[in-house]
């Protein structure tokens, strides 16, 4: 069984201030989510997510791995075309911890070039990532990390878990992550759209995180 905590911990938030965590709340009247997904594009799963986006007006994040983009390009132009927002997710979804400073800054920029279209949003696969890789990383990117951790990718939780978890552990100003990947779809099928319908009756919006502006 998988190891991981649904909510960010304080502790987690403490050594990497710099990371985004979360963004501020909105106005009572106008709660905000901010969705992400991570892994795609993959076709069928992520043409699922497109759909139900789209049935509620929602807009979203996709941290792409390059490999996937280069393999699944029209899926990866029909995210852009949809308005969603694009993240470098690696060109081959590396843990931080195990690979070597140049070799995660030189396989973040070959995503950067196989997507061939600018973004400065960047999220570490397994959120692993070493304070001198994020160093490196400062000039050029924003480090989006999450608040909310569905858990979609625990073929051990059964996908009412997954559902209620997500719910539970959502506030106004939650960066959320779900997964559009295969190992994911069977919780992601049955807890997304239920998401989505459970905080629209409660008069949330759903926002893509905003791409930060360098100088």
């Amino acid at each position: 069984m998988s190891f991981f905590l649904h909510k960010s911990n304080f502790l987690f938030r403490t050594v990497y201030p710099d990371f985004l965590w979360r963004l501020g709340e909105k106005q009572a009247d106008e709660p905000t989510i901010y969705l992400t997904f991570d892994d795609g594009p993959i076709p069928g799963v992520t043409e699922f997510v497109l759909d139900q986006l789209d049935k509620y007006e929602a807009q979203a994040t996709f941290f792409c791995i390059g490999d996937n983009v280069s393999k699944h390009r029209d899926m990866f132009y029909k995210v852009i075309e949809a308005g969603h927002e694009i993240g470098n997710h690696t060109f081959n979804h590396l843990n931080g911890w195990k690979t070597h400073d140049e070799v995660y800054w030189a396989n973040i920029r070959k995503c950067q070039r196989q997507m061939s279209i600018a973004t400065n949003l960047f999220r570490p696969p397994y959120g692993r990532i070493k304070k001198s890789q994020a160093a490196g990383l400062e000039a050029e990117f924003s480090v989006v990390m999450w608040d909310v951790l569905t858990g979609d990718f625990d073929q051990t939780l059964t996908p009412e878990t997954v559902l209620q978890k997500s719910i539970k552990y959502t506030k106004p100003g939650s960066i959320v992550v779900f997964h559009d990947s295969l190992k994911a779809w069977t919780n992601l099928h049955y807890a997304l759209p239920r998401y989505l319908a459970h905080f629209t009756a409660l008069g949330y919006q759903f926002r893509a995180v905003p791409q930060p502006v360098y100088a």
